[in-house]
């Protein structure tokens, strides 16, 4: 993507970073503001996997949620006295004031859009534009891997979409940092077989060999579920006489 990326942009320090994303917004006002809209949206990343816990286990620096491309006018519109700017390769393209976007060929050329406020400079979550055919998302590290966008989205009691754990995990999993590493670490249990077998299967796609892979609750939830012993008839017959 650098490669395509247009001229300009500005680069923010790590200092300038944390302090503007210090009044992020929640998950909870994030789906507020986005009630009633068709589009498929979620929420992603940290996030997400607290989502499906169902109670906040760290810090969060910032709130990410997901979108098919197409349908991010549709969040966009919904908040009409923000300013959008697009994001990559450690470059901010800033909308020009409120309502606005990044130009288009920065917009073209990024997946991320950070939402941002154009009185204080201070940004209130991430919107990851997501490739998709339809109704089908499609992963952007590999285009193979295709899913429904109804099999990757839950929601919690309250009715916030978020994207499954397994999903977040496999993103995770790309240049795990110290906060992903303990993110799987402290997921891994709460998965049940279904769900570790599903990452199991797109770790070895997207990321093949990959150390996670090696866990021993990845390993086990890869090999075939064994088949239930049937339980004896009360018809058999030991030394001539039915079991008690």
């Amino acid at each position: 993507m650098a490669d395509s990326l247009p001229c300009g942009g500005a680069v923010l320090d790590a200092d300038e970073l944390t302090a503007r994303w210090s009044d992020a917004w929640s998950p909870a006002q994030v789906a507020e503001r986005l009630e009633g809209i068709s589009a498929s949206w979620c929420v992603a990343a940290g996030w997400a996997l607290d989502l499906f816990r169902g109670e906040q286990s760290r810090p969060h620096g910032d709130l990410e949620i997901a979108v098919p491309v197409a349908g991010f006018p549709e969040i966009r519109d919904r908040f009409p006295e923000y300013a959008w700017d697009a994001v990559g390769s450690g470059r901010v393209w800033a909308g020009t004031g409120p309502g606005s976007e990044a130009g288009a060929e920065a917009m073209a050329a990024t997946h991320q859009t950070w939402l941002r406020d154009p009185v204080t400079g201070r940004f209130l979550f991430d919107v990851f534009r997501e490739p998709h055919e339809g109704g089908t998302w499609i992963c952007r590290r590999d285009e193979t891997l295709r899913l429904p966008y109804d099999t990757i989205i839950e929601r919690t009691t309250d009715g916030i979409p978020f994207l499954v754990p397994e999903l977040v995990l496999l993103f995770k999993a790309k240049a795990p940092r110290t906060k992903d590493q303990a993110d799987f670490d402290g997921m891994l249990p709460l998965l049940g077989r279904a769900r570790r077998a599903r990452l199991g299967e797109w770790l070895e796609h997207v990321h093949p060999g990959h150390p996670w892979l090696m866990e021993p609750a990845m390993q086990d939830a890869s090999q075939p579920t064994p088949k239930p012993v049937p339980k004896a008839s009360s018809t058999f017959r030991r030394r001539g006489r039915p079991l008690p």
